[in-house]
């Protein structure tokens, strides 16, 4: 992937370089005619990012962010798809296979706030790279485990690196964006969860029932569930390896950190690219940049004791400081909003192919709830074949993203996210009762598609919202604080499911639809942040 060139083009996109709707001027103007404004004046961040201009760096930038939120999505979402089948070859009970679908959610919730906090200390992009390499070594390791507890182990190591790489990557993606286009592009990028679904879902209906016998590795089967495994870390390690040869630091966090110059050349590659290899400078005659405030408190004098307590004190100040003052309130609703929607969103949807697997027996979800009992470990005829239909309709579920991804594209720097977020997260509560309460296979299928197609706009607005609400310096440990709190939520509701899912299968799904409305009241206290500047 090309970022800088030395081509004299016209510029080939529809969008100007510097877009005059977002008070810029003209593509073409000449810096030598025209002067930046008095002499020795240093643009503000805001400045500096409108003279960057939109184009073609923005584009690529979406692409290669999208593609390490895909791979983010594949990791997580993968284990729902082989549960039907991997619950025989490595003998899961029901609650094995809840502690299963929580394990990476483990992984997730140390990783996000470590991950985001060394963000804001060392850099997103240097992160980026560790983070997605973790997650996609220890995801492909995992095909090979022989056992159940080392399976659950990878997978918890996986865990760590998704964590990582998740609220940092839209940490990373909102400081590159014009101010006025911010919530269109965040949209996007978000839309970006759905193509990873739908390539999870799609991996697993192609391998999982194929003709594929497997082989054998010593005294390992490696069966077509541990292809898919392997398949699924692929994504993730390609991510990596772009953001280390192709994607620079952004430039919001090395003025925080007083690297004047290295943000200046971070503008004029933007600006070279979104002009299509013009080698016109960037007309700035400086940066407003802030020395030292994200550089590591040095550590002076003292005993080993106190050098620790005085680490783990500055690893947990960024969480006091976002709940204090004016960020308090905001801090306690958005608490609420991720705990409600991860328990909601993930407590149902990592277990959505076993609840297919129950209705290709006929009726609803939950109707068939009785058909086997809870062992610790399955009888062999407990091991039923899993029908191709099942992974049918799990990609036609991922597929239902579709519709509300386009509608928070098009709506959400009009509509803004607080109204979006709190408006799906209702009806997604709605829909989700609604999945119990309907009573054929059909029903429970199109229901499932509304619940899929509502909740990724609460999620949109979620991302857009979220990142809008703190300053750069916190932005990447905020969002990783909050990961981990939605990932200790995504946690309890696998477990709730696993608990329950044989036994009173109602009573997990109307909790997730209790939880969705209830986060969908929280979110109306939030502040309305449409079109707002990074601070």
């Amino acid at each position: 992937m090309t970022r800088r060139g030395d081509l004299d083009r016209e510029p080939l996109l529809g969008v100007a370089a510097t877009d005059p709707e977002l008070g810029g001027e003209d593509v073409n103007w000449d810096p030598q005619e025209e002067d930046d404004g008095p002499k020795g004046v240093k643009l503000s961040y805001e400045e500096a990012v409108e003279k960057a201009g939109f184009g073609l760096f923005h584009g690529l930038l979406l692409v290669v962010c999208g593609w390490a939120n895909a791979s983010d999505a594949v990791e997580i979402l993968c284990v729902s798809f082989l549960l039907p089948t991997a619950r025989c070859d490595l003998g899961l009970s029901s609650r094995d296979m809840g502690v299963l679908s929580a394990s990476v959610f483990l992984g997730m919730m140390v990783g996000g706030y470590l991950w985001g906090f060394l963000a804001d200390r060392r850099g997103r992009q240097q992160v980026l790279v560790i983070s997605l390499t973790v997650n996609g070594i220890f995801g492909g390791v995992a095909s090979l485990a022989p056992n159940f507890g080392m399976f659950l182990f990878m997978r918890i190591i996986s865990g760590l690196g998704v964590g990582g790489s998740i609220p940092v990557i839209f940490s990373y993606f909102s400081e590159f964006q014009p101010r006025k286009r911010r919530g269109m592009m965040i949209s996007a990028l978000a839309t970006f969860w759905m193509a990873g679904n739908i390539l999870a879902a799609g991996l697993a209906w192609l391998i999982i029932p194929s003709s594929f016998s497997g082989f054998w590795l010593g005294s390992l089967h490696f069966q077509s569930w541990r292809l898919f495994v392997l398949l699924c870390s692929i994504p993730s390690l390609s991510s990596a390896l772009l953001f280390c040869l192709a994607m620079p630091e952004s430039p919001r966090f090395l003025m925080e950190a007083g690297r004047e110059e290295a943000a200046k050349e971070v503008f004029q590659k933007m600006f070279t690219l979104n002009q299509w290899g013009s080698s016109k400078p960037l007309p700035m005659s400086g940066l407003q940049t802030v020395p030292g405030h994200n550089s590591r408190r040095s550590q002076t004098g003292g005993s080993r004791l106190e050098h620790i307590v005085s680490l783990i004190t500055w690893g947990l100040d960024p969480i006091r400081h976002i709940f204090t003052g004016p960020l308090t309130s905001r801090s306690i609703f958005l608490l609420i909003i991720f705990y409600c929607i991860s328990f909601g969103y993930y407590g149902l949807w990592m277990w959505l192919p076993e609840l297919f697997q129950k209705m290709e027996m006929g009726g609803s979800p939950c109707s068939n709830f009785s058909h086997r009992a809870i062992s610790p470990e399955p009888p062999h005829e407990d091991c039923y074949p899993v029908k191709t239909a099942v992974y049918m309709e799990g990609f036609i579920t991922a597929a239902s993203n579709l519709p509300g991804n386009i509608f928070t594209i098009l709506l959400m720097d009009v509509i803004g996210g607080r109204v979006l977020l709190s408006c799906s997260l209702l009806v997604s509560g709605v829909s989700v009762f609604s999945v119990w309460a309907v009573k054929t296979k059909t029903e429970s299928l199109f229901m499932s598609c509304v619940f899929s197609a509502v909740s990724v706009i609460a999620w949109n607005a979620l991302d857009v919202v979220s990142t809008e609400l703190y300053p750069t310096a916190l932005r990447s440990s905020a969002l990783g604080f909050f990961a981990g709190v939605g990932r200790v939520a995504a946690i309890m509701g696998n477990v709730a499911f696993g608990q329950l899912v044989d036994t009173n299968c109602a009573v997990p799904v109307l909790l997730v639809a209790a939880l969705l409305v209830s986060g969908g009241l929280a979110a109306l206290r939030l502040p309305q942040t449409k079109q707002a500047e990074l601070t």
